[in-house]
Parts: C-alpha cells; sequence; structure tokens
C-alpha cells in the first residue's frame, strides 16, 4: 500500500512538469519535428515547385543551414521529399540588442580602403550567406555592395565589401582664375607752347600783324587691354574623376594597355588606378563599352596586360579613372 502511493505522487510530479516545460510547436505546414544533437529539425513534405530558397524564406533559415542538415543537398528538389529544416527553440526574454551591438562592432574591426569600406578576406568554407549572416546583413544587400548576384561563389582570400563607406565627391580640377594686369594709363603728349609773335616796326602805315594759330594738341587715345595667353595648363584643362568596378576585357590577346570606356572618347590617355593597393597604369581608350547586360555595373574594361599591370587577383575589382575630356 505504502509503495502504491509513492508510485501515484511520482506520477503526479511528472504529469505537473511534462506540462510546464517549454514545447516547440511546428509550423502548420510541417509534418513533425526531430530532435538532434540538440537542435530541432522541422520535417517538410516538398510540394509541387519549392525549391531552397522558397524553404529558406518561408521559414527564415539561411540555405547553407538546410544544406548542412540534409547532408550537402544542393540540387533540386523533388515533389514529395521530406527536407529537415534546422529551428532554434524559442528562448523567453532573450535581448537583441547584444546581438546587434556585437555585429557592429564585428565589422568596426575590419579594415578599409581609400573610400571608407570595410574589407572582409574570405577564409576557407566561407560563403556568400555566411558572410551576410556574419556580420547582420543580407545576401543580398552583400552582393549588390560587391557588384555580384546571389548565387555567385567566393574564393579563398577574396576581398568582398561588407559596409559600405561614404562615397567621397566627384572631384574636378578648378580652373585657376586668369589674373589681369594693371592696365596703365597712357601719358597725353606735352602741350607745346604758342610761338612769340615777332616785334612790330614803326611806321607810317602800320601793317596788321597775323596771329599765328596755336597748334593743334592731339587727345590721348585710350589704353587697349593686351591678350594674354594663359600661362599654366590647369587654367584650361579640366579633368574627370571617377569609380567603379573594373574588370578585363573577354577574348583579348594583345600585350598592350588599352581599355573600353562609357563615355570616354576614342584615343582619350586614362589614368587608371588600383583602389585596394594602389597601383596604377596608363591605357588609351580604343572604344565605347556599352551599357547593357553584364555591363550595367563595371565602369571601364582592361585588357589583359594593364590587369596584369594592376595587381588584382579578382576578375572584377574597384578603381579609380582620372581623364581630361
Amino acid at each position: 500500500m505504502f509503495r502504491f502511493s509513492l508510485l501515484s505522487v511520482a506520477l503526479v510530479f511528472s504529469g505537473f512538469s511534462a506540462l510546464a516545460a517549454p514545447r516547440f510547436v511546428a509550423p502548420p505546414d510541417s509534418i513533425g519535428v526531430e530532435y538532434r544533437n540538440n537542435k530541432v529539425l522541422i520535417k517538410h513534405r516538398v510540394a509541387p515547385g519549392e525549391t531552397l530558397y522558397g524553404l529558406s524564406r518561408r521559414y527564415k533559415v539561411p540555405v547553407d543551414q538546410i544544406v548542412e542538415a540534409n547532408a550537402g543537398q544542393k540540387g533540386a528538389l523533388t515533389t514529395g521529399q521530406i527536407v529537415l529544416v534546422p529551428r532554434q527553440r524559442a528562448v523567453m526574454n532573450t535581448p537583441t540588442a547584444p546581438k546587434a551591438a556585437a555585429t557592429s562592432s564585428a565589422a568596426s574591426r575590419l579594415p578599409t580602403d581609400a573610400r571608407g569600406n570595410r574589407l572582409h578576406k574570405v577564409v576557407a568554407g566561407q560563403t556568400l550567406f555566411s558572410i551576410a549572416r556574419q556580420y547582420g546583413t543580407t545576401p543580398q544587400a552583400l552582393a549588390q555592395l560587391n557588384g555580384v548576384s546571389t548565387s555567385y561563389n567566393v574564393r579563398l582570400g577574396q576581398t568582398m565589401i561588407v559596409a559600405a563607406g561614404t562615397p567621397p565627391a566627384r572631384r574636378e580640377t578648378p580652373a585657376a582664375p586668369a589674373t589681369r594686369e594693371p592696365v596703365v594709363a597712357a601719358t597725353p603728349a606735352p602741350t607745346q607752347p604758342a610761338p612769340t609773335p615777332a616785334p612790330v616796326r614803326t611806321a607810317p602805315r602800320p601793317e596788321p600783324v597775323e596771329k599765328p594759330q596755336e597748334a593743334a594738341v592731339p587727345a590721348p587715345e585710350p589704353a587697349k587691354e593686351e591678350e594674354r595667353a594663359p600661362e599654366r595648363a590647369s587654367e584650361i584643362v579640366r579633368r574627370v574623376t571617377e569609380s567603379g568596378l573594373a574588370t578585363s576585357i573577354p577574348n583579348s590577346s594583345t600585350d598592350k594597355y588599352l581599355a573600353l570606356h562609357k563615355t570616354a572618347t576614342v584615343g582619350t590617355i586614362m589614368q587608371v588606378r588600383n583602389i585596394m593597393n594602389g597601383q596604377s597604369v596608363y591605357v588609351r581608350v580604343i572604344g565605347v563599352l556599352p551599357n547593357t547586360g553584364e555591363n550595367n555595373n563595371i565602369l571601364v574594361r582592361l585588357s589583359p596586360r594593364a590587369v596584369q599591370r594592376l595587381a588584382t587577383p579578382d576578375a572584377r575589382f574597384r578603381v579609380e579613372t582620372s581623364y581630361v575630356p
């Protein structure tokens, strides 16, 4: 009888503990949950037309975590397939401010380039999505900052922009104001004195003496301002400076320093500087770069010899161009 009473009390306490413990509620479109290594995995049955990116948006879970939970699933999903989606258990009263502070401090410790952009160097195993999650941003924003698509595969040692800096204002070399020489007024010619009249001799019939006319004094001519040629090239030259992405000219085998540009005229000699390492090269514009297709985000295309001179391992890199239009 005493043993039966103890068993009843134990069952009552276990029931209260089960009711008090937090339970994970699966979303209505899942078929159940599974617990593995202290993680909650939602079992989702794939419907027609669903993709990994669609499941990522629905459950708000990065694609690389879904791929990792399903043993490297990267291909297209099939209808009726069971996909495991990792989810974290909800924790009550978890402040979000420390996480945001940690994210901002992580980005603030990164090195910057000449334009103030925060730079991250890719290490082994990282993807575009994992880098975006590390710095509290989205893959779309990260792809837009670096001029690539969201499906871009990053490379080991590649430099990525994770936070944009304040772009400097477009610089134009102002023309120096022309200095005007002081105008010296012409000195008027001195007035000649009137000649002394000859003395009049006394005669019975004196003849009238003609009074000599005064010499006409020429009026001074107004001073003319002399035209002056410009003494410095900065008085007539205006340089155009731009910044953006550069890449190589496809199918080019020349060993000359050439370029394709959207606005510079053919024959322009242009200076191109690699913002990441400060290397510069002078190229000659041989054609107009059409603003279509993948050239929408490209400022200039360079010959392979010019890209080699700039010493960059990346297919696309940020440059600053300077030329006289």
